[in-house]
């Protein structure tokens, strides 16, 4: 019997796979039956070599640019307390894929349908030294009706190769300009722990030219005037329409207004406005409304996401689009029929109309590999508390872009008083319309001033005594820090001052990164200990300001550069710049960028000596890999990976000045496993684990 062989990108999707094909008999790591091999990747098994694999042994300026040609693919590597070493899972997973190709005719492709998921099959595919045929499963969802409907319209393997070139470039890109920069910098700075990247380099400085301009805001204070008018026990607050920028002169108008003051209502204006509702969730609007409203951060939103997408409630969550086309709209009804009979969304659900559907995100057009986020129609079983937060999200937004438009009725009135005008806005909901799905708050209209403005209403031309007057004194106020919300907003949209309108275009569309990738860029740089938390703004650390101060002027922290490399990686995937070209085009960019770095002069903090806490007479100085005391015989030596954590500089001056650090999140075992803990001293003076203890108890 012909075999043929499928691969899909995780175990759990091989399984559901292999199911519905009819591949029931398990065996380690695939799966058969039916005339089918069903295997598995573990995520990305092949990875490219690191400079070590092309005899750079040594970071040293002799050895920059490193310009491997061509490039080496090698089985996934882990960082480990010994280094750097191979991955024997990844190996041993890529031996049974060899085997499982080499007993079948053909492979059908069943990897994530997308850039990241054609690049994990295709380096595969190279690394084996595979030359089978093969097709392309290519679906959004990942339910039994999905699966038979992708396999029942294969796709020809070739019609993806410009996807994968797209990739392929964009992976060895990011190594040239980071493996080169990041060396280049350890060399200037003489200090290991620091990288540069194309899209981490432009994002810390957005965050640093954010919280500079912040800081260095200076507040200019202005006055404003207002007046009460009433009507029976109603009011209403009138504001002049200028500001006073003068405090005598806001003082002065002020006093032209007693007791004895009238006004005279000038215009009465009432008008119908409607509030369209929001697109589709795409990820990372869904990552900024999650930050939002629930504080998970990005890279939690994308673990949760994908767990619902596994389990089949959600389609393809790494997506960039907010529509979807034309034939999913034929199974919205039904979708939308079950979300409202989700508990949260019953009220709702009473009044809204499956039979008028506003269909503002239905356009075939603007879907890109994958359209929009929405669920799949199976009902959610045994969901975590974060698991259900996401889901419901996902499902209200739906019932939200397929409701009416939110009909307000804005109210202006003006009057004059005493030579001066004064103006009041209003508005009232007339029918709510998507916005009773979640019924939050609304922000205010950006016109409208604070607080309560009264609810009297005047005929124009009428005459009424000024009941009330006041003078408040303002000031202006900074840009606010990023949130991760607004963080990834600004990835998004970062491109409104690239000069290049090409480039400007690519980056208006895409941003900076993509949505699978923003959240691993802003995690690298809290890992590398650019960035902080300081409640739910992000504010640089000291030596993420240092490290911006040193590259803001070069070409690597502009966002511009990687609009055109997303201009140019685009052109690509479309078939219209050839790989060769582009490649020759980073090279050169790479001696630039390397030679800017390696001459750029700038005092990084310097690293505080501490007095030895094991022969209390020797000093430890923290350094890049590792710290150790200088006294001879000593023999203290802290190395700054632990786990699978890098220490910081502010978790080594703990250890060193209190035996201790503080609480470290995120810390995991040999299974894998999350967990809090301190990291201290034992009694030799080698780390150990020390666990918090529980709330309300004494511990252990």
């Amino acid at each position: 019997m012909k075999m043929k062989a499928i691969i899909a990108e995780k175990p759990s999707v091989g399984m559901d796979i292999a199911r519905v094909v009819g591949a029931t008999e398990k065996t380690d790591g695939y799966c058969t039956g039916n005339g089918y091999m069903v295997t598995w990747a573990l995520g990305h098994l092949v990875q490219l070599a690191l400079p070590g694999t092309y005899g750079y042994t040594k970071t040293t300026a002799a050895d920059l640019p490193m310009l491997p040609d061509p490039f080496r693919l090698v089985s996934r590597l882990i960082r480990t307390d010994r280094g750097t070493v191979t991955d024997l899972a990844a190996s041993r997973q890529l031996k049974i894929i060899e085997g499982v190709f080499s007993r079948c005719e053909s492979i059908i492709v069943a990897t994530d349908a997308g850039r990241e998921g054609e690049l994990i099959f295709r380096w595969i595919y190279d690394y084996l030294g595979c030359t089978k045929p093969f097709m392309r499963l290519w679906i959004s969802s990942l339910t039994d009706e999905a699966i038979r409907e992708g396999m029942a319209n294969l796709r020809n393997g070739s019609d993806y190769d410009s996807l994968h070139a797209a990739a392929d470039c964009r992976a060895k890109a990011d190594w040239l300009v980071g493996m080169n920069a990041s060396r280049a910098l350890a060399i200037a700075t003489s200090s290991a722990n620091n990288s540069i990247g194309r899209v981490q380099t432009p994002t810390l400085a957005m965050i640093c030219t954010r919280f500079k301009e912040n800081r260095n805001f200076v507040s200019v204070p202005f006055w404003q005037l207002h007046i009460t008018l009433t009507q029976g026990e109603a009011h209403r607050q009138f504001i002049h329409t200028e500001e006073f920028k003068d405090k005598a002169a806001a003082e002065a108008a002020f006093g032209n207004i007693g007791t004895g003051s009238q006004a005279t209502v000038t215009r009465l204006e009432r008008k119908r406005v409607f509030r369209q509702p929001p697109l589709l969730y795409d990820l990372t609007s869904l990552q900024k409304d999650c930050n939002t409203h629930y504080d998970l951060t990005a890279e939690k939103t994308l673990s949760i996401a994908q767990s619902l997408y596994e389990k089949k409630l959600i389609s393809y969550p790494r997506t960039g689009s907010r529509h979807i086309p034309e034939d999913v709209m034929r199974i919205i009804p039904s979708l939308l029929e079950k979300i409202t009979s989700i508990p949260d969304f019953k009220a709702y659900g009473e009044s809204f109309d499956l039979s008028d559907l506003n269909t503002r995100c239905v356009d075939d057009t603007k879907v890109t590999d994958h359209h929009a986020l929405i669920i799949t129609g199976i009902i959610p079983n045994e969901l975590s508390e974060a698991e259900s937060v996401v889901y419901t999200l996902i499902a209200g937004r739906m019932l939200e872009s397929f409701s009416p438009p939110c009909e307000k009725e804005q109210l202006t009135m003006e009057c004059t008083c005493e030579g001066m005008v004064f103006r009041s806005r209003s508005s009232s909901v007339i029918r709510p319309g998507w916005c009773g799905v979640f019924s939050r708050r609304e922000e205010r209209d950006g016109n409208e001033p604070e607080g309560k403005v009264g609810t009297a209403v005047f005929a124009e031309g009428e005459t009424l005594p000024v009941m009330g007057r006041g003078l408040a004194q303002k000031k202006t106020l900074p840009k606010p820090l990023y949130t991760e919300a607004t963080l990834l907003g600004a990835m998004e949209t970062c491109g409104k001052d690239i000069t290049d309108e090409e480039a400007k275009e690519a980056v208006k569309d895409a941003g900076i990164g993509t949505p699978a990738t923003r959240a691993a860029i802003i995690t690298t740089l809290f890992k590398r200990d650019y960035i902080e938390r300081s409640g739910k703004s992000i504010r640089p650390t000291e030596k993420g300001l240092y490290l911006f101060e040193a590259v803001k002027d070069i070409q690597v922290a502009d966002v511009e550069m990687t609009g055109c490399w997303e201009k140019a990686l685009a052109q690509i995937e479309g078939h219209t710049l050839d790989t060769e070209t582009f490649m020759r085009s980073i090279r050169d960019y790479t001696h630039k960028a390397t030679g800017e770095i390696l001459r750029l002069e700038f005092p990084l903090p310097k690293s505080r000596s501490f007095t030895c806490p094991k022969c209390k007479c020797g000093h430890v100085i923290i350094r890049g890999k590792v710290s150790k005391c200088d006294k001879e015989g000593c023999g203290l030596m802290v190395f700054r990976r632990f786990l699978n954590k890098e220490l910081t500089d502010q978790h080594l001056e703990q250890l060193f000045s209190s035996g201790s650090t503080r609480l470290i999140k995120g810390l995991k075992g040999k299974k894998g496993i999350s967990f809090d803990a301190m990291v201290a001293f034992d009694e030799s003076f080698n780390l150990k684990l020390v666990f918090p203890k529980p709330k309300g108890g004494k511990g252990k």
